[in-house]
């Protein structure tokens, strides 16, 4: 048997690391934490799944994003002890009309900056190495944290855009002018 890369990969996931926090591949951690927040009380804002088979499902399609689109999901590694304090993505599963930077954070983490920080890390990542030209947040509006995210990270509400949920806000995170 002889082994070789695909021309077509699967895409590496970058390291991104920042003053407090590393993004890196997922890995069956990050299962059971997702498992924890997505059949928890804490999923309202987040499509809540019942059955560990329906976050299986959503985990994996996320982490597919790699392979599929070269982009997706990280795990937030806080640096200094290696805890995982939530996870950070870029993705567009085919419900999204556009390219999302989303984020969520687990028990106990939040409050501290981390998603503000993690996400900051990604959309650069995103702009930079992916040149990508905008992102969007889709954000429940009941989800006030979540918008106090998107809006530290500059993003302003698109009253305009399409959205996979009727009552999602939209906020689109603009590229850096040069």
């Amino acid at each position: 048997m002889t082994e070789h890369l695909s021309a077509h990969g699967p895409a590496p996931v970058p390291v991104l690391e920042t003053e407090r926090v590393c993004l890196v591949a997922p890995d069956m951690a990050d299962f059971e934490a997702a498992t924890a927040l997505l059949m928890g009380p804490r999923a309202v804002f987040m499509h809540p799944k019942t059955s560990r088979q329906d976050v299986w499902l959503s985990f994996a399609s996320d982490v597919g994003g790699w392979i599929l689109q070269g982009f997706g999901p990280w795990s937030v590694r806080r640096r200094v002890d290696g805890a995982i304090v939530g996870s950070i993505a870029i993705s567009k599963p085919p419900a999204f009309p556009e390219v999302e930077l989303g984020w969520h954070l687990y028990d106990g983490y939040e409050g501290e900056g981390y998603a503000t920080e993690a996400a900051e890390a990604a959309r650069e990542w995103a702009f930079g190495a992916r040149k990508l030209v905008t992102l969007v947040s889709y954000i429940d509006p009941d989800n006030v944290a979540s918008i106090r995210v998107a809006e530290r990270l500059g993003a302003a509400v698109d009253t305009d855009a399409n959205r996979p949920e009727p009552n999602d806000l939209v906020f689109r995170h603009a590229r850096a002018a040069a």
